[in-house]
C-alpha cells in the first residue's frame, strides 16, 4: 500500500522534502500537495494518511490522529513569512478592517489572540483571496501566510507598517510558536506501523541532510523563485523543523489561548506516535 501524505505547497516545506527528493523516496509514497486548508479537511476526511496541518486542525480533530514526534513547523522568534501588513500602527488598529489570508486558520487564530490578549483591542476581521494589494483596497491591514507573505515582505511598500507574527507571539507569551504539525491517522498508524516507522525515520534523516546542506536547498529552491538564494538561507535557518519540549509547551499555550477565545472545545492532549 502506497500511503498517502500530503505536501503543503510553500516553500517552507522544501527543506523536509528536499532529502526524500535526493534519496527518490518519492517513489515509495503518493505525495498530495494542497494548501493547509486543503490538506486539513484532506487528512479529516480520509482523503490522506498522514501530512504536515494546521496546528489548529490538530486540536479539532486529535481524537481521530497521532503526532509525528520529531517534526513540526515552527520558529522561536520571527518566522518571516507570517506577516501583518498595515496602514497603521499595530495598537490603533482597533475597530479598523483587517483582511485575512484564507488558506490558514491557524494564523488567522494567532493574529486575533495577540490582538485581544495583548493589545487590547478588537479589529473587524474578514476571510480574503491572498493578494495584498486588493486586500488593502477594502482593508486597514492584511494577514498574509507563506509564499504570498515572502514574496509581499520581498518587496513591500516602505509606507506599510510590517509585523511578523512569530516574533509577536515570542515577545509576549515567551515560548516558540508551532504552525505546523505532522498528523497521522490512527486508523493508519494501526494497520501500518512497519512502514509508518520508515516514513518517520526518513523525513526525519531528510530534515537533518536539508539542515546540513541550507545552502544547497536553498539555492535549489530559488531556481524556482524570485528569490535570492541569501534570502531563503536566512528564511531556512530561522525556521524550525524539530519539535522538542519548549515546542510543544508553547503549542500548548496557544492551544489554551485559543479554548479561552473559543475557538476549541477543549485544550488537547499532544499524543505521539510510537518512536519503536
Amino acid at each position: 500500500m502506497r500511503p498517502r501524505v500530503g505536501h503543503i505547497q510553500f516553500i517552507n516545506c522544501f527543506p523536509l522534502f528536499y532529502g526524500l527528493i535526493e534519496k527518490k523516496f518519492l517513489l515509495d509514497i503518493d505525495l498530495i500537495k494542497g494548501n493547509p486548508t486543503d490538506l486539513n479537511r484532506m487528512l479529516a476526511q480520509g482523503e490522506l494518511d498522514l501530512a504536515p496541518i494546521s496546528s489548529i486542525a490538530y486540536a479539532q480533530n486529535y481524537d481521530q490522529y497521532l503526532l509525528m514526534p520529531d517534526i513540526s513547523i515552527s520558529a522561536d522568534d520571527e518566522v518571516k513569512s507570517i506577516y501583518l501588513f498595515s496602514k497603521y500602527p499595530i495598537e490603533e488598529l482597533d475597530q479598523k478592517n483587517i483582511a485575512l489570508a484564507n488558506i490558514s486558520a491557524t494564523s488567522q487564530l494567532l493574529l486575533k489572540i495577540i490582538m485581544q490578549n495583548y493589545y487590547r483591542i478588537a479589529p473587524r476581521y474578514f476571510a480574503s483571496a491572498p493578494e495584498l494589494r486588493a486586500m488593502l483596497m477594502e482593508a486597514d491591514a492584511a494577514l498574509l501566510i507563506g509564499d504570498d507573505a515572502l514574496r509581499a515582505k520581498y518587496r513591500h511598500d516602505q509606507s506599510l507598517y510590517v509585523y511578523d507574527l512569530g516574533h509577536l507571539w515570542k515577545k509576549y507569551s515567551g515560548l516558540p510558536m508551532v504552525f505546523a504539525v505532522w498528523a497521522i491517522r490512527k486508523d493508519f498508524a494501526r494497520r501500518y506501523p512497519e512502514q509508518l516507522q520508515v516514513i518517520r525515520k526518513t523525513f526525519v534523516d531528510s530534515i537533518q541532510l536539508s539542515l546540513e546542506q541550507v545552502e544547497a536547498v536553498a539555492a535549489k529552491a530559488a531556481q524556482w523563485e524570485d528569490f535570492t538564494t541569501q534570502y531563503l538561507i536566512e528564511y531556512f535557518r530561522v525556521l524550525r523543523f524539530d519539535f522538542d519540549e519548549a515546542q510543544q509547551q508553547g503549542l500548548l499555550e496557544y492551544y489554551r489561548q485559543a479554548y479561552r477565545l473559543g475557538a476549541i472545545a477543549e485544550v488537547p492532549e499532544l499524543v505521539f506516535m510510537d518512536k519503536e
